[in-house]
This record gives C-alpha cells, sequence and structure tokens, in this order.
C-alpha cells in the first residue's frame, strides 16, 4: 500500500515537473532547433543517471530480445518524444501545446484497449467522447482567431508526440517490470541519445553554444535534470506501480502548470476556449478512471511477464 501511495505521488511530481517542462521548452527552442534541444536535454540527463546505470546493470547479461525492446522505446520516448514536443512549442503556445499533452491518458487508454491491455467500457467511451470534445473546442478552427497554419502544425506534432508517449505507457510496463524503473530509464534515454546524435549533427548541431542566453541555458539546464532525469525517472517508478491509465491520468496536471508559468513568464493568454477545453479533457480522464469495474487490467505479474 505504501508503494501505491508513493507511485502516486510520484506520478503527480512527474506531471508538476512535465508542466514547467513545455514552459522551458517554449523559452529554449527560440535559440535552438528541437533536435539538438532534444539532444542536450538527454545528454545532461543521461549524465546524471549514468552512475544509477552502473551500479543497476544486471550481473547476467541481458537477452538481445530484450535489449532491441529497450532500445525500440527509448528511441520512441527518449528521440521521437522529445523531438516532437519541441517542435510543436516553435509553432503553438504554451497553452495549446499543454493541453495537447493532456491527450496522453486518453490515447494510453485507446491504446490499451485496442491491443487488449485494458476493457474499454461504456464509461470509458464516454470519457474519450468528453476528452475528444475539449481537444475540439482547443484545436477547432473557432479557439483561436489567430490560429494559422503553423499553429495547427504544432497542435498536430504535439498530438503525435503524445501518442509516442502513450505507446510507451503501455507497452514499457513489461521491461520495468522485469528489469527496474531507474535501469531502463537511464538505458533508454542513452539509446534516445544515439538515435537523436546523427540527426542532430545533419541539421548543423550546437554550433554557437557560448551565445545562448542565460534564460536559454537555465532552460536546457532545467530541462536536462528536473525536467529529464528526475521527472521521467519519477514517471517510469510510478509506472511499474501503478496501471498505464492510473500513471498518465496526473499528466492532467501539467496544464494547470503550464498555463500559469506561460502566464507569469511568457506573458501568453489563456482564453475561454483552452480553458473549457482542458474542463473536457480532466472530465473525460476522470469518468474514465471512476472505479466501477474491479478487473480492468491484468494483474501486475501477468503484465511483468508479457513481451511488452
Amino acid at each position: 500500500m505504501n508503494k501505491l501511495l508513493l507511485a502516486n505521488f510520484a506520478a503527480a511530481a512527474a506531471a508538476l515537473s512535465a508542466g514547467a517542462s513545455v514552459v522551458a521548452t517554449r523559452i529554449a527552442v527560440g535559440e535552438i532547433d528541437p533536435v539538438t534541444l532534444s539532444l542536450m536535454r538527454y545528454v545532461i540527463a543521461g549524465a546524471c543517471l549514468a552512475p544509477v546505470l552502473y551500479l543497476t546493470w544486471p550481473k547476467e547479461r541481458l537477452p538481445p530480445a530484450e535489449v532491441a525492446k529497450i532500445a525500440a522505446l527509448g528511441a520512441l520516448f527518449f528521440a521521437f518524444f522529445p523531438w516532437a514536443f519541441s517542435a510543436a512549442l516553435q509553432y503553438t503556445t504554451t497553452p495549446r501545446g499543454a493541453v495537447g499533452l493532456a491527450t496522453i491518458p486518453i490515447q494510453t487508454l485507446i491504446i490499451a484497449a485496442m491491443f487488449g491491455r485494458e476493457l474499454l467500457t461504456r464509461w470509458k467511451i464516454a470519457s474519450v467522447a468528453l476528452a475528444f470534445a475539449g481537444i475540439a473546442i482547443v484545436f477547432g478552427p473557432a479557439a483561436e482567431a489567430g490560429a494559422g497554419p503553423d499553429m495547427l502544425l504544432g497542435d498536430g506534432l504535439m498530438l503525435l508526440g503524445a501518442c509516442s508517449a502513450a505507446i510507451y505507457s503501455v507497452f514499457g510496463r513489461g521491461v520495468l517490470g522485469r528489469h527496474g524503473a531507474l535501469f531502463v530509464t537511464a538505458l533508454g534515454m542513452l539509446f534516445g541519445v544515439v538515435a537523436l546524435l546523427p540527426l542532430s549533427l545533419a541539421n548543423g548541431g550546437p554550433d554557437a553554444l557560448p551565445t545562448f542566453s542565460r534564460e536559454a541555458w537555465l532552460a536546457i539546464l532545467f530541462l536536462g535534470t528536473f525536467g529529464g532525469a528526475i521527472q521521467f525517472s519519477l514517471f517510469m517508478w510510478a509506472l511499474r506501480w501503478l496501471a498505464p491509465t492510473r500513471t498518465v491520468i496526473y499528466l492532467t496536471l501539467n496544464p494547470l502548470t503550464a498555463m500559469l508559468l506561460g502566464g507569469l513568464m511568457l506573458g501568453e493568454a489563456v482564453t475561454l476556449a483552452l480553458a473549457a477545453g482542458l474542463a473536457c479533457v480532466i472530465a473525460g480522464i476522470l469518468v474514465a478512471n471512476l472505479p466501477r469495474e474491479r478487473r480492468e487490467l491484468a494483474p501486475a505479474a501477468t503484465v511483468v511477464r508479457e513481451s511488452a
């Protein structure tokens, strides 16, 4: 019971950090391209977790199939997701990006149901309808008069990034249970850096590091430490002990942090459409997680044994 309580606190803390990461990314992408920003973020995070990787490395040789799974999940979550996340915030605002990120729980629910990991009940169907009503309010043509093609591109990239995070939440739980959250997180970040490195070099790389502003450097350091090593370690540890939809439900907290900090630090307005859309998204997720059905997810031991 204590571990479950701690897992809930860990998921909430990770979500609040994710909201702050939206604002930090908005600050940094003004001076650095999304690929290089993602690379620098996870190089810093990987350096923070290097001692953890060394201390948790298994004594027995990992099967190649397990290494391949961690590599694929790491490239998805620590390469593609941060790139889509950073690229989206070049085009859309902090509040809109945060609401897009808040669709991860609903996307997780849909993917888990499609692959038989969770039951899609009538209440969960209702929750999907509520959440996507919120998305329609936020991303619809009437949401913002100035929402041009660039902003819609940013919205689409954020939803695509959220989908990749949802896939990881569903299929990463098995390797997390078999090998430990900290080890899988650290090794996955390493594979993410490997995937991002050639893309960053092809894009010119960080060719003017000394010219970054103080604000950009602080944002990058925050993204690598609190928004990287700490945030993802907490999230992965929570995901090991909680069902995917129970873990990612806390990500609905990140728009609140992002909207508050975005208003205070970036002067971005929180419109009525954004507030209404966020309310629908949160309502949908709460309906999805009401304790109506007891047997919605395979027991933890079964999830640990399944090939994720």
